[in-house]
């Protein structure tokens, strides 16, 4: 009883500091004081400064003192590389559809792109017409297609099979004149015939990179234009192509001169396609004439 009756007055006997000048003894200050407070002070002191310990080794001092940071960092890493796998591979797969959908337009096997084009129709709410006769739709130029399918089509970009892209870009006309021969894809005619003056300039519907500029049987001087959004833009029957293989042309600039070139053609006219994810569009839907 003794020895807790003095380990209890020893904690919470009252004591008091005196700060003093060393000259004159003048006090300065008084604290007071148990033994109860300062326990308990340096116990909050000690448990803050290890909680300030933990955060700090947990965060800014991670990479010196915690061992699994590395194997963490790591993990992160490779979640990151995973996920630009898992991108890179979609974005292959779509260019590989894109590039075979392309090719059999090139290769006149319209069947099948009328089929795929059915296809897109359906899955956006249409009704397809499953009763079309479709041999009836002409082949397009083998020529073309061989020089094509040697081209380098790393300037291709792919992107998700909607309109959204289309909508979003402004398009300029690319000759002033008027529709002789509407778009129409059961006809196998995916673009669409514009008749104008004599040697009038054919202008870019946007910004974008050749990637086709050639000479074919059928349809004469041919110029293919790689647009953002994985957009294609085909211009026909020129009388001369003034850009190349590799030339970025700006909306509204001039590159080629209408004409009556190729074996398809019956006077001065451009045929004008739009093509989107490997798949033709109406230009008249997006470009005004």
């Amino acid at each position: 009883m003794r020895a807790r009756k003095t380990l209890s007055s020893w904690l919470v006997n009252k004591y008091l500091l005196i700060i003093r000048n060393e000259e004159n003894f003048a006090e300065k200050s008084t604290l007071s004081f148990t033994y109860a407070k300062v326990i308990l002070l340096a116990v909050t002191i000690f448990v803050l400064l290890m909680l300030l310990s933990l955060l700090l080794v947990k965060t800014l001092l991670a990479q010196w003192f915690d061992p699994r940071h590395a194997q963490i960092e790591a993990n992160k890493r490779l979640m990151s590389l995973q996920i630009k796998v898992d991108s890179l591979a979609l974005e292959v797969d779509q260019k590989d559809r894109f590039i075979l959908n392309f090719q059999r337009v090139l290769s006149g096997d319209t069947a099948q792109v009328y089929e795929a084009y059915n296809d897109q129709v359906t899955s956006e709410g249409n009704i397809a017409n499953n009763n079309i006769d479709v041999t009836s739709l002409s082949p397009v130029d083998s020529q073309f297609r061989q020089e094509f399918e040697q081209t380098d089509l790393s300037l291709l970009r792919f992107a998700s099979a909607s309109y959204g892209d289309l909508q979003e870009i402004f398009f300029f006309s690319p000759i002033v004149g008027f529709v002789s021969a509407p778009y129409n894809v059961r006809e196998g005619h995916f673009g669409i015939d514009i008749v104008a003056k004599k040697n009038e300039p054919v202008k870019c519907v946007a910004d974008g990179t050749v990637i086709m500029a050639s000479w074919t049987q059928d349809s004469g001087y041919v110029m293919a234009i790689q647009h953002r959004g994985n957009i294609i833009s085909v211009y026909k029957h020129n009388a001369e192509l003034l850009k190349e293989v590799g030339n970025f042309v700006n909306a509204g600039e001039i590159i080629s001169i209408i004409g009556n070139t190729g074996d398809l053609t019956d006077g001065p006219h451009l045929h004008f396609e739009l093509w989107y994810n490997g798949t033709s569009v109406d230009p008249e839907e997006f470009v005004t004439f």
